[in-house]
Parts: C-alpha cells; structure tokens; sequence
C-alpha cells in the first residue's frame, strides 16, 4: 500500500480538516440557514472512531489535521479528542478553528490538550452587527475568549473574517488594527457558495481579494510573504511593514488555489470529501461500522479515493450553488 497520499494530479495531500460535529451554537448568514436540520447524533462518528481515522491519515503521511465544526468547542468531551490526537505518533501539528464562543471557559485546557495553533472566527468588532451577522452570538464573549488564548500562549492565533459588501467592508481596518494590537494573523475569506440561502445575495454581497487588497493599501503598504514562509493552507500572507500581524486571502472565486491543494476533508459523520466545491465522496464511517478493527481496509478506502479528487472547484454565483451541503457540514 502506499505510504503516502498522492491524487491523480501528483498532489500530495498531508493535511486533513476533520469536522467533530455539524451543530454550532451561532447562526452565521453565510454559514447555514436560520432553522438547521442537524445530523442524527447517532450518524455522526464516535470520538473513538475520529481518532481512528485521524490515526489511520497520520500512518498515510498526514502531517497536520485541522479540528473543526459546526463549532468544534460545544461537542462533548471533545477535549480527550484532543489528547488522543496530540498523542499520535507522526502527528507535527493538531490545531482547531472556532467562534471562539467557548473559549474564555476551556482555552487552558484547550492548549494543555495538544492543541497547537487555533483559527477564530471574527467578521466585526461591532455589537450589534456581531449579533445581525451570527443571528445568535454575542461579542462580547469571543472577544473574552481571544484573551483567553492570548493568555493560555497558544504558538499563533489568527482570526478569520467573512467580508461581504453591504454588510461588514467597513470593517476591515478595525478588524486589522485590533489584530495589530493583539500580535494576531488575521484572513480575509470570500464567502463560499455552500448550500442555499436566503438571507442575502451571494453575487450582490461578494467582496473580492484584489477589492480588500485595494482597500487595506490605501492604509498600509501589503508586503509578500515569501512562499517558503507561508502556511500550508490556502491563505496568501502579507506582512505589514514592521509588524508581526501577516494577513491573508483565501480567495475561492478570484483566484482559485486548486493547483497546489493539499487537504481533504472529514465531516462529522464520516464522509471524505476530496475537495471543498465538488460531491466526490467516500464513506468512511460505514467502513468503520462494518469493519471496526480492519485498520487496513480503513487506509485502503482513504488510498483508493485519492482517484476521486478532482482538478479543481468551479464555483459560480449567479447561479443556484452546485453544492447542497453547507458550510457547517462541511468540515471547515
């Protein structure tokens, strides 16, 4: 069998984002519709089975796995996840993306667990849009919970922000300034067409890459990070002359980081999808269920449906999306 994950397009993929739960204690508008019909708890993988997958990508040369949601942070026990994946052999980095919601209450125990880097999810710094933005969250809290883990002295946190036109594109530089007072990254992502919604048009609030860019050199002159300095997702880093805050751009629509993909994704009931904008699919949890201790069958399945990634996503936003799932059940 092969040791490592090589797809058809001789990408090597080290890096998986595994989704630990599809609920999620916010609402976000580009995230998921307002009333959510979740998983059967009884479909969605065990903590004993994640870790049996993580274990088995780790043996295919998996490098880095990403923990995810929904809202990784509201599963239970979710914590021992954490130990049992740090202690992986082979494993470099364990690391998690989060509202931050949870964080002021577990951000001690979170970085005692083994978790490494953590990504938090932030679109404005106002109150009141916080709430218009999330439907059910409150500002307050995260911000709370990102001094946690200043405090708690993870390797490096970065925010995530969702910028749409009409909604937060006044934010940007709050949101960078506060970043810079912080000694945070932080990336700005195009809203990704996953599953379909009504609250606002995708096409009428899509805010590019090149637009933010624009906007952002106006302040403050966006230096390149060099490629060997970059991280190993689909962010591109910028630095800012004499800061530590690099800020990034995960631009889906404006330019497509499809040639050097290196990830795949598990969702919290145990689907591998091979990309973020394509159905290409193996089931792993019914390998598990009805082979629960054929690790070898497991790493088959995960080698054999390397030959289901595809090139690349095509995502289009003057259409009804292509892809049903969304964003929450999507593993990040």
């Amino acid at each position: 069998m092969n040791s490592q994950l090589i797809d058809k397009f001789g990408r090597r993929v080290n890096y998986v984002r595994m989704s630990v739960t599809d609920r999620c204690d916010f609402r976000c508008v580009y995230c998921m519709d307002e009333s959510m019909t979740f998983v059967p708890r009884q479909q969605v993988l065990t903590l004993e089975e994640m870790h049996q997958i993580a274990e088995a990508f780790v043996e295919l040369g998996v490098s880095k796995i990403r923990l995810t949601g929904g809202e990784p942070l509201i599963r239970s026990n979710v914590l021992s996840l954490c130990e049992s994946m740090g202690s992986i052999p082979g494993l470099d980095e364990l690391v998690m993306t989060t509202n931050g919601s949870q964080l002021a209450k577990v951000a001690q125990e979170l970085k005692a667990s083994g978790i490494k880097r953590i990504n938090i999810s932030l679109d404005t710094l106002n109150p009141d849009k916080f709430k218009e933005l999330t439907r059910t969250g409150e500002l307050e809290n995260v911000l709370a919970g990102i001094d946690a883990a200043i405090e708690a002295g993870f390797e490096r946190i970065k925010l995530n922000a969702v910028i749409m036109k009409g909604r937060n594109e006044k934010e940007v530089i709050p949101l960078i300034r506060f970043a810079m007072t912080k000694g945070l990254d932080i990336s700005f992502i195009e809203e990704m067409p996953l599953g379909e919604i009504t609250e606002h048009s995708r096409q009428e609030a899509f805010c590019s890459a090149a637009e933010l860019k624009e906007m952002i050199s106006a302040e403050w002159p966006l230096q390149v990070i060099e490629s060997g300095k970059r991280s190993d997702g689909p962010s591109r880093y910028y630095q800012l002359p004499g800061e530590r805050t690099r800020i990034g751009f995960i631009s889906p629509h404006s330019h497509n980081f499809c040639g050097d993909c290196n990830r795949v994704r598990v969702t919290a009931e145990g689907l591998l999808l091979l990309c973020l904008g394509n159905e290409h699919s193996a089931d792993l949890r019914a390998v598990l269920r009805a082979h629960p201790n054929d690790k070898a069958l497991l790493k088959r399945t995960i080698v054999d449906a390397m030959e289901l990634k595809p090139e690349r996503h095509e995502f289009d936003l003057s259409e009804k999306p292509q892809i049903v799932r969304f964003m929450n059940m999507t593993g990040g």
